[in-house]
């Protein structure tokens, strides 16, 4: 996370590291006991299940619990030229125990919507800047949603938004996912204090840079999507 301070304990509860030979490689949140959501491209290289494990808690080490990875499954839909259909679900070989510090975060009704200039929250153990290494402390940072409208400016992103996307940050960049927070949450809360996970950090150009923000996969563009492959 580009400027992003370090989180709290307990504070991002379904935040999960998701690693590869125990390298941590990308986000994932949790939304039940044994399924997480993440992005499809954090699987491009490394296809094999068994060799991909998930792990829980504000750091990466020691995590606070670990789960091998049963399978993976990425959206009919996705090619890794493309950046649409970013999108996998991940089911664990057990049950996570939840605690204080690790628990499921909600999804939306395919039907909601959510307004730009609204402040959400992003979440990683990924890079500090463009180029930089994954960190082993969970940190986070806010950010607002950017319209479709401005996202798709020339000097933006232009035709590279797709339905399915959307950009959050800021125009003049500073706040930003960066590499390896891919495939974790962007949560807001409602008025009654319920979290809600409404975007996976999914592409951008650099990390923090003025008129680069950051893309997401839209949850509810995908809900049903979601429902189908996991009955969540």
């Amino acid at each position: 996370i580009a400027s992003g301070v370090i989180a709290p304990k307990a504070a991002w509860p379904w935040q999960a590291s998701l690693q590869y030979d125990n390298i941590h490689q990308c986000g994932a949140t949790l939304i039940s006991n044994t399924w997480l959501v993440t992005a499809a491209h954090c699987f491009q290289k490394y296809k094999n299940p068994h060799q991909w494990t998930v792990s829980f808690g504000t750091k990466i080490n020691p995590p606070l619990m670990k789960r091998n990875v049963r399978r993976f499954i990425i959206h009919e839909k996705y090619r890794s030229a493309a950046r649409e259909y970013d999108i996998a679900v991940v089911q664990v070989s057990s049950r996570v125990t939840f605690s204080d510090d690790i628990r499921q975060i909600c999804l939306p009704e395919a039907s909601a919507s959510f307004q730009p200039n609204l402040t959400v929250h992003i979440t990683g153990f990924g890079a500090l800047y463009y180029g930089g290494e994954s960190q082993n402390d969970l940190r986070e940072a806010r950010v607002k949603i950017i319209s479709d409208d401005v996202c798709k400016q020339p000097q933006v992103y232009g035709n590279d938004i797709k339905p399915g996307m959307f950009c959050a940050g800021y125009m003049e960049g500073i706040y930003d996912a960066c590499r390896g927070d891919a495939g974790g949450p962007l949560v807001t809360r409602d008025l009654k204090d319920t979290w809600y996970l409404i975007g996976i950090v999914s592409w951008g150009d650099n990390c923090g840079q003025k008129d680069k923000p950051g893309v997401y996969t839209q949850v509810t563009y995908y809900r049903n999507w979601i429902a189908s492959k996991t009955g969540i």
